[in-house]
């Protein structure tokens, strides 16, 4: 995994969501946090959104660090739309790093779709949600199981690092303070 062949998904961090998800105002700080260190890394983000028309948009704390990345409105529980897998196949993605809501669904569903198209699959645990713990850990569990690998923010980010002289060090090293 490099910051050349990865790819950030936030996969539906949305309004109407926030006031029922477990830890939602830790999952939204430390998804910021994420999002600020693989921006300085240079790795591409993407976003999706589930039903917007009834669940909102992306939350502005997250919505303002996308810059110019896609969003993408979905129907389906999966993040791992067309537009998704188009954007994947032309950047020349094989690892994907995913934070969102919710783990035991949205989550889940896009990470059992990464892993059958061959993908990487990353999920730093601090970075996602359910309405309750129980069913995020459940979550964490079943991907575990399909072969992703659950993390945590700070060791995604210095896992991407690679060194202490890498120009983002500084950034990387203040964002986790």
């Amino acid at each position: 995994m490099n910051c050349n062949n990865t790819l950030c998904l936030i996969v539906d961090i949305q309004e109407r969501l926030q006031p029922v998800m477990s830890d939602a105002a830790a999952v939204v700080k430390q998804s910021a946090v994420l999002i600020q260190g693989l921006t300085a890394l240079g790795v591409p983000l993407a976003a999706t959104e589930q039903y917007p028309q009834g669940l909102g948009t992306t939350v502005p704390e997250i919505k303002a660090l996308l810059g110019g990345a896609p969003v993408f409105e979905k129907t389906r529980f999966s993040a791992f739309v067309p537009e998704v897998e188009t954007l994947l196949q032309g950047k020349n993605i094989r690892n994907v790093i995913l934070a969102g809501e919710e783990t035991h669904i949205c989550m889940l569903q896009t990470v059992l779709d990464l892993r059958q198209a061959g993908y990487a699959v990353y999920v730093p645990y601090d970075c996602t949600t359910s309405r309750s713990p129980a069913n995020k850990e459940n979550g964490l569990q079943q991907m575990r199981g399909a072969g992703a690998v659950v993390s945590n923010c700070e060791s995604l980010l210095f896992l991407l690092l690679q060194d202490a002289v890498h120009p983002a060090f500084k950034t990387v090293s203040n964002l986790i303070r």
